[in-house]
Parts: structure tokens; sequence; C-alpha cells
């Protein structure tokens, strides 16, 4: 199954854990080999495989287990800022983000004048 945008959250899941099984079954890992090599209980490791919700650090635990840490880098890439943006910080690294500023007040306000 191909994941796309149109799949629900628990297509995903089941999804990503018939790829874990597969890969394990390819690796000639049986449940209790891996969750063993993961430092996960066997019943996370069953859960993650039918599509069920679990936490990420135990994805890592598992991909890493099996050498697909490498994968995340593609999951999620690194920002790479625009060549405008790279201009304009040549060299320096965004420290934290914008916040939008309320507008100044020129000076004391007066009746009579424009807002």
């Amino acid at each position: 199954m191909k994941i796309s945008d149109q799949l629900i959250d628990e297509e995903i899941l089941h999804a990503l854990g018939a790829r874990l099984v597969r890969i394990r079954l390819e690796r000639n890992l049986t449940q209790a080999e891996l969750a063993t090599q993961a430092g996960v209980s066997k019943r996370t490791l069953e859960r993650m495989e039918a599509g069920g919700a679990t936490q990420l650090v135990n994805l890592l635990r598992v991909c890493r287990a099996l050498g697909l840490v490498a994968g995340f880098d593609a999951l999620i890439p690194a920002p790479v800022p625009s060549p405008v943006a790279q201009l304009k910080l040549r060299g320096k690294q965004r420290q934290r983000a914008s916040s939008v500023k309320p507008p100044q007040p020129r000076g004391k306000w007066q009746w009579g004048d424009k807002a």
C-alpha cells in the first residue's frame, strides 16, 4: 500500500506495521528477538506491527535495530533556506521565530490627528 495524504491515520499505521513485519521477516528475526534488540517489550512490537499507536521513541528503537534510522532523513528533511534568505543570513543561523510586532506610536496622539 502506498502511503499518501488521502489515507487516515489508522491506515497509515497499519501500512507501516505491515512494512515492519516484512522487514523483520526478511532479516529472519522473531518478534521476541527484534523486541530484545530494540529494547522494547514483545507486546509493544506486536502492537506496532498490527498498526496500533505507540510512542515515537519505540518506533525509533525498532527502526534502529532494523537499520532503518537513516531513512528518517528522507522522512523529515532538514530545512534549506531560500537563496535570498541565504544571502541575508550569510552564515548566521536563525535562533528563534519572529513574532508580529504591533505598530509603534509615532508620538503623542492629539485630537484632529489622523489615525
